[in-house]
């Protein structure tokens, strides 16, 4: 929840695993307007793919104007904003990112501007107007079917912890999650993991270190390896992206951990220097 998992300074978690991924700017696409009166740069830590149906909802929508997006790492996404903030230069007229604290450090460090939408929005989704949360989607684990036997599959973040440490021989370099050092989202998660079982999430640390689990900077990379037999369980991922993965190959199994789940809302913030603050929020109003 906006309110409560990011009102607060994150820490620095000791999760400096192997195998770790670089932090790179994604895709760019442009949604070509009819005849353009207006163009919409949007900078989205959210795969194109995923967000193709609304841009293409939306530009029917207002076909006068021409959408802009590019896929970014949550990362370099908050790098960006930062220093457009810094400099007053132009990046982006919205940004999306499933790390809304970095958007609510935005907001914070004056960043962004308000909006006031005339959409129901419930409080927990919304930070002074600056930061709305749009989604509402689980981080669950997933794991082969075919790699892991039913008696291993883990019910709970304790069950994890306690299968890697009795059988870390067995999963050794089977397990996958995200790299926090790349990965703000799977930083925020860390974080909220920490915070809400920390005995369990330690345990679950040090059962990661000795089955050397394999990290990755984003979702879909963590389930690529997973889909070409590299690994048996993803830890921590987008219910969203799980449950697209499961559809491609119904042998990738998700579980929602029965001891805690924590929920994601993806955030939405207009920045300072947009050029198009008005059709940025039209667009914020439509997501929500």
């Amino acid at each position: 929840m906006i309110r409560k998992a990011l009102a607060c300074t994150l820490l620095v978690l000791p999760f400096l695993l192997p195998r770790a991924a670089v932090a790179v700017e994604g895709d760019r696409q442009v949604f070509p307007a009819a005849a353009e009166r207006a163009r919409l740069v949007i900078h989205g830590a959210t795969d194109i793919e995923a967000m193709r149906p609304l841009l293409e909802d939306f530009r029917a929508l207002r076909p006068e104007v021409t959408l802009e997006y590019v896929d970014y790492l949550t990362n370099a996404l908050f790098r960006e904003a930062k220093a457009s903030c810094a400099s007053g230069e132009h990046a982006a007229d919205l940004l999306l990112s499933s790390s809304v604290d970095q958007l609510v450090r935005l907001a914070n460090d004056g960043c962004a501007v308000a909006h006031r939408t005339g959409e129901t929005v419930p409080s927990w989704a919304n930070w002074r107007e600056e930061v709305y949360g749009f989604s509402f989607e689980p981080a669950v684990m997933v794991y082969d079917e075919r790699q892991v036997p039913p008696e291993d599959v883990p019910r709970s973040h304790h069950e994890l912890a306690e299968l890697l440490r009795q059988k870390f021989e067995t999963y050794r370099g089977r397990v996958g999650t995200y790299d926090v050092r790349a990965s703000g989202i799977g930083y925020l998660l860390a974080y909220n993991d920490s915070r809400v079982a920390p005995t369990t999430y330690g345990r679950l640390l040090e059962s990661f270190g000795r089955a050397e689990t394999v990290t990755r900077c984003c979702n879909n990379e963590v389930l690529d390896e997973l889909r070409r037999g590299n690994i048996a369980i993803a830890y921590n991922v987008l219910g969203s992206y799980a449950y697209a993965a499961h559809l491609r190959d119904p042998h990738l199994r998700l579980v929602l951990p029965r001891d805690y789940t924590l929920i994601l809302s993806r955030g939405a913030l207009i920045p300072a220097t947009s050029r198009q603050k008005s059709l940025a929020g039209a667009f914020l109003d439509y997501l929500l």
